[in-house]
Protein backbone atom coordinates (compact mmCIF):
# COMPACT_ATOMS: atom_id res chain seq x y z
CA UNK A 1 0.00 0.00 0.00
CA UNK A 2 1.08 3.41 -1.18
CA UNK A 3 2.56 5.93 1.71
CA UNK A 4 -0.39 8.58 1.80
CA UNK A 5 1.55 12.05 1.96
CA UNK A 6 -0.28 15.60 2.06
CA UNK A 7 1.51 18.59 0.62
CA UNK A 8 0.80 21.93 2.43
CA UNK A 9 1.97 24.32 -0.09
CA UNK A 10 0.09 27.73 -1.28
CA UNK A 11 3.03 28.33 -4.16
CA UNK A 12 1.32 26.70 -7.64
CA UNK A 13 4.82 25.57 -8.59
CA UNK A 14 6.20 23.79 -5.85
CA UNK A 15 2.84 22.22 -5.18
CA UNK A 16 3.07 20.58 -8.48
CA UNK A 17 6.99 20.09 -8.32
CA UNK A 18 6.19 17.97 -4.62
CA UNK A 19 3.52 16.62 -5.97
CA UNK A 20 5.19 15.06 -9.34
CA UNK A 21 8.12 14.08 -7.72
CA UNK A 22 6.45 11.95 -4.83
CA UNK A 23 3.78 10.42 -7.42
CA UNK A 24 6.77 9.04 -9.60
CA UNK A 25 7.90 7.25 -6.41
CA UNK A 26 4.26 5.97 -6.10
CA UNK A 27 3.53 7.78 -3.27
CA UNK A 28 -0.62 8.49 -3.25
CA UNK A 29 -0.39 12.57 -3.12
CA UNK A 30 -2.93 14.84 -1.18
CA UNK A 31 -2.61 18.82 -1.78
CA UNK A 32 -3.54 22.11 0.34
CA UNK A 33 -2.71 25.60 -0.94
CA UNK A 34 -3.70 26.51 2.62
CA UNK A 35 -4.30 25.50 6.42
CA UNK A 36 -7.89 25.58 6.23
CA UNK A 37 -7.81 23.44 3.49
CA UNK A 38 -5.10 21.05 4.90
CA UNK A 39 -7.31 20.59 7.85
CA UNK A 40 -9.82 18.97 5.58
CA UNK A 41 -8.06 16.96 4.14
CA UNK A 42 -6.29 15.91 7.55
CA UNK A 43 -10.09 15.51 9.26
CA UNK A 44 -11.15 13.11 5.81
CA UNK A 45 -7.92 10.87 5.38
CA UNK A 46 -5.26 8.91 7.24
CA UNK A 47 -2.25 10.23 6.42
CA UNK A 48 1.81 8.38 6.57
CA UNK A 49 3.29 12.32 6.35
CA UNK A 50 2.52 15.61 6.08
CA UNK A 51 4.94 18.22 3.99
CA UNK A 52 4.30 21.43 5.33
CA UNK A 53 5.37 24.53 3.90
CA UNK A 54 5.66 27.32 6.60
CA UNK A 55 5.10 30.55 4.83
CA UNK A 56 1.01 29.86 4.35
CA UNK A 57 -1.65 32.66 3.60
CA UNK A 58 -3.63 32.90 7.37
CA UNK A 59 -2.61 30.44 9.62
CA UNK A 60 0.98 29.97 8.94
CA UNK A 61 2.20 26.55 8.87
CA UNK A 62 4.38 26.40 12.43
CA UNK A 63 0.57 27.31 13.92
CA UNK A 64 -1.15 24.90 11.75
CA UNK A 65 2.09 21.82 13.14
CA UNK A 66 1.62 23.22 16.75
CA UNK A 67 -2.33 22.70 16.79
CA UNK A 68 -1.85 19.36 14.82
CA UNK A 69 0.72 18.64 17.66
CA UNK A 70 -1.80 19.27 20.52
CA UNK A 71 -5.46 17.27 18.96
CA UNK A 72 -5.02 13.60 20.09
CA UNK A 73 -6.50 12.46 16.29
CA UNK A 74 -3.36 13.70 14.49
CA UNK A 75 -0.58 14.32 17.31
CA UNK A 76 1.49 10.71 15.88
CA UNK A 77 1.07 12.18 12.38
CA UNK A 78 4.82 13.47 11.24
CA UNK A 79 5.56 16.55 10.04
CA UNK A 80 8.18 18.00 7.80
CA UNK A 81 8.86 21.46 7.29
CA UNK A 82 9.94 22.23 3.65
CA UNK A 83 10.42 25.50 3.62
CA UNK A 84 12.83 28.36 2.06
CA UNK A 85 13.73 29.86 5.56
CA UNK A 86 17.04 27.91 5.79
CA UNK A 87 18.47 30.84 8.15
CA UNK A 88 20.32 30.18 11.26
CA UNK A 89 17.29 29.37 13.29
CA UNK A 90 15.06 28.66 11.34
CA UNK A 91 15.62 24.55 11.64
CA UNK A 92 15.15 25.28 15.59
CA UNK A 93 11.87 26.92 15.36
CA UNK A 94 10.23 24.52 12.77
CA UNK A 95 11.16 21.77 15.29
CA UNK A 96 9.89 23.80 18.53
CA UNK A 97 6.77 24.01 16.59
CA UNK A 98 6.34 19.80 16.43
CA UNK A 99 7.58 19.72 13.17
CA UNK A 100 9.69 15.97 12.44
CA UNK A 101 11.94 17.33 9.91
CA UNK A 102 13.24 19.79 7.87
CA UNK A 103 13.96 20.26 4.41
CA UNK A 104 15.27 24.01 2.86
CA UNK A 105 13.82 24.93 -0.58
CA UNK A 106 14.72 25.06 -3.32
CA UNK A 107 14.37 20.98 -3.27
CA UNK A 108 17.06 19.23 -4.67
CA UNK A 109 15.01 17.46 -7.07
CA UNK A 110 17.34 14.43 -7.39
CA UNK A 111 17.52 13.72 -3.63
CA UNK A 112 14.05 14.78 -2.41
CA UNK A 113 12.41 11.41 -2.76
CA UNK A 114 15.50 9.82 -1.37
CA UNK A 115 14.90 12.19 1.65
CA UNK A 116 10.80 11.39 2.27
CA UNK A 117 11.50 7.67 1.97
CA UNK A 118 14.25 8.00 4.80
CA UNK A 119 11.54 10.07 6.91
CA UNK A 120 8.51 7.06 5.53
CA UNK A 121 11.47 3.92 6.90
CA UNK A 122 12.44 5.73 9.90
CA UNK A 123 8.55 6.17 10.68
CA UNK A 124 8.07 2.40 9.45
CA UNK A 125 11.25 0.28 10.42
Amino acid sequence: MAPKVLVVDDNIVNLKLICELLELDEYEVLKAGNAEEALQVIESFPLDLILMDIELPGIDGLTLTRQLKERENTKNIPIIAVTAFAMKGDAQKAYGAGCDGYITKPIDTRKFTEQINGFIKGLNP
